[in-house]
């Protein structure tokens, strides 16, 4: 792994640490972009990856992107990611997540850690038994806010979907419109049930080809290969899995006049956005239009830390400021000529004093 000061995704990140426990096996990097605006807040990725480089780059762009996230949010919290380097077998064991909640217990509250691919409410629960400078757990009651932010992820984006339709394409209903959704998990099938709900046509592509095949029964919608989604004649693309997707070839193939969805870092580099814009694409920046799910955990833990209750109406009423937002960021980049993802990261960058 090279020095991650010499990545190009290194952005004076205020901490990063290599966290090793050989009892348990754990490996892991917590990133702390910026705690301008609070305590570094973000996830915590499981996965495995082949070349250690791509665990230190994720952890930079998602640290980074948390940042911005909880910033454009209007939340009083910094950015910060972490990731645990799984094997082959994605082994996961309690004795890991122990030594995990244990080094980030040790950041003092610096860093407080949530879900994200390849962590489960349940193993955030076994965090929580090691530090309290964790969120995501599991609501106490029917209208209190907590648990999988999965769910929150996906209304935000379906507002911001409707948004960019009726921006774009002057519509003020998804019904009738096409949606291609690359994803279909927590976030990706949650936004394609609310799309359903409102009458829009559907293409779906996972990698699970069968949970995109019985999610297409359920809501009448059609499937087609992973590596094809991308190239799908429709109103929106919805990218909804990893990021990186919007490269040089991924913006040629697209057919879409809008692209949004929850895929955090979708540019595989920061021209990208530009390329983008060039094409005429309309572009909700992800950190913008998926930040139900932030905002739910984040709401949560601060109740908790004041020990009150947070009421789900409230993580409601915050998610649905995301379109205003998405309004705000188009309408800059319309008359300053600047793609929407530039119009963003100045917006979040002031917010965050830098």
């Amino acid at each position: 792994m090279t020095a991650f000061w010499t990545e190009p995704d290194f952005d004076e990140h205020e901490r990063v640490e290599l966290v090793h426990d050989r009892k348990s096996g754990l490996t892991a990097i917590i990133a702390i972009h910026s705690s301008h605006l609070g305590p570094g807040a973000g996830g915590t990725r499981f996965w495995h990856y082949p070349d250690p480089s791509g665990a230190m780059r994720d952890a930079l762009r998602l640290s980074r992107g948390m940042s911005y996230k909880n910033a454009m949010a209007g939340l009083p919290m910094g950015g910060g990611k972490a990731v645990i380097l799984a094997d082959e077998n994605r082994t996961k064991t309690p004795e890991m997540l122990a030594a995990f909640g244990d080094a980030v217990d040790k950041f003092g509250g610096h860093y407080v850690t949530a879900e994200d691919v390849g962590i489960s409410e349940a193993d955030m629960v076994a965090v929580s038994q090691r530090t309290q400078h964790v969120s995501g757990l599991p609501a106490q009651g029917e209208d209190a806010a907590g648990g999988d932010p999965g769910p929150f992820t996906a209304i935000g984006i379906f507002h911001g979907i409707k948004a960019a339709v009726e921006h774009k394409l002057g519509k003020d209903s998804v019904e009738g419109v096409h949606v291609a959704i690359q994803g279909t998990g927590s976030v990706g099938g949650g936004v394609a049930r609310l799309l359903a709900k409102e009458g829009a046509k559907l293409t779906l592509a996972d990698m699970n080809a069968d949970r995109a095949e019985a999610l297409a029964k359920e809501l009448g919608g059609e499937t087609v290969a992973a590596d094809a989604i991308m190239g799908v004649a429709c109103d929106v693309f919805s990218p909804n899995a990893l990021g990186a997707i919007l490269d040089d070839e991924g913006i040629a193939r697209l057919e879409a006049p809008i692209v949004a969805g929850g895929a955090n870092n979708q540019f595989a580099r920061a021209h990208h956005g530009k390329a983008l814009a060039e094409r005429g694409i309309l572009y909700a920046p992800d950190y913008v239009i998926n930040a139900g799910g932030i905002i739910s955990v984040t709401m949560e833990y601060l109740c908790r830390q004041h020990g009150e209750p947070c009421d789900i109406n409230e993580v409601r009423k915050r998610i649905a400021q995301i379109p205003g937002r998405l309004k705000q960021i188009w309408e800059e980049a319309e008359s300053s000529g600047l793609s929407s993802d530039v119009v963003a990261d100045r917006m979040a960058q002031k917010l965050i004093g830098r």
